[in-house]
């Protein structure tokens, strides 16, 4: 597919109506979120794009030139870049890069009274991941999504989920909110959503985004016909090799998988926590060593928030492949 989409036309300017963007576009609108899509080359690049059409859509759209503020969370990540980084909850990535942008404010994540409390007049928009990756796995209460929407919608601010990490299928369903009885106004996707090619996409409800007009945004690169290709392509075998139920029940074995292990490990482990495919164990200690030993003998694991072994494998992975895991995490965790 790749090679086809390349040897007819791999780039060109958005300036011009390009077709497998626009095919793309209305692909990722039969999904659980129907808006307009502007695509960049990252993650990074779709929360840019996600914090500055919210502080526009608020001044221009709304006329409310006060609410600049974004509300974010803590050991919540949203990228390296200096608006991404500015609402990165995590110390250990803002060091060294300060003065960040102003206006940022950081509350607990899952915690509705925060919500509540700090959400008001000059907010222009809350940015969460449903599952904060980056920081640990933590998973919010049940309700609390739709809590936070309740309050943004009450209050005039507009909800920005970052479901970079989350998205495309990684906890089952397309998108981590759809397990939600809500929506948010903005949503971005990267990582997967191309099969490895780089792409991002910030999507965003119809009334939200028409406060971008040509000109206020742009990416030369964003959403180029290679790109596109690849993603479409991408939602094709999601839908064709039945991916969402798959993921889903794969996660399911790795999470009661890793729980039986967790158990078995005390006291050097504390439990287990995920949805799908995105699952963490939990240590009593630091996980870069048990990361990487398991690097040492053929498992690839990353560390997330200090103390937790993160497991992200591909959407394709079988449950044979998920005991050799735990076979070789489980003598891992026998030795350190």
């Amino acid at each position: 597919m790749l090679a086809m989409q390349a040897s007819r036309l791999h780039h060109t300017s958005n300036l011009y109506f390009i077709e497998e963007q626009i095919r793309l576009a209305e692909a990722l609108s039969r999904r659980a979120f129907v808006g307009k899509a502007f695509f960049c080359n990252s993650g990074t690049e779709a929360n840019e794009a996600a914090i500055k059409l919210a502080r526009r859509y608020q001044v221009v759209v709304r006329g409310q030139p006060k609410r600049t503020e974004i509300i974010a969370f803590e050991n919540g990540f949203h990228g390296r870049t200096l608006g991404a980084l500015s609402v990165t909850g995590q110390a250990k990535y803002r060091e060294g890069f300060g003065p960040l942008l102003p206006d940022v404010r950081f509350i607990p994540f899952g915690d509705a009274e925060a919500v509540r409390k700090h959400v008001t007049e000059r907010t222009a928009a809350v940015i969460a991941e449903p599952i904060q990756a980056e920081g640990g796995i933590n998973l919010p209460p049940p309700g609390y999504l739709q809590e936070l929407k309740r309050v943004c919608s009450e209050r005039g601010a507009l909800l920005i989920l970052d479901e970079v990490q989350t998205g495309v299928g990684r906890t089952g369903t397309f998108y981590a909110f759809e397990r939600e009885a809500m929506q948010p106004d903005i949503v971005t996707l990267a990582k997967g959503l191309a099969g490895g090619v780089p792409m991002g996409a910030m999507l965003a409800t119809e009334a939200v985004a028409d406060a971008f007009v040509p000109g206020t945004h742009a990416s030369t690169f964003g959403g180029n016909p290679l790109a596109s290709a690849a993603a479409l392509y991408i939602q094709q075998v999601i839908d064709e090799q039945n991916l969402l139920a798959r993921c889903h029940d794969s996660g399911s074995y790795l999470g009661l998988a890793l729980s039986r292990l967790a158990e078995r490990r005390r006291p050097k482990t504390r439990g287990a926590r995920g949805r799908g495919l995105l699952q963490g164990l939990v240590l009593e200690g630091e996980a870069a060593p048990v990361v990487a030993k398991a690097r040492e003998r053929g498992l690839l694991l990353s560390v997330a928030g200090g103390n937790v072994v993160r497991f992200a494998p591909p959407l394709v992975v079988g449950r044979a492949e998920i005991d050799e895991a735990m076979a070789i995490l489980d003598g891992v965790l026998s030795e350190v």
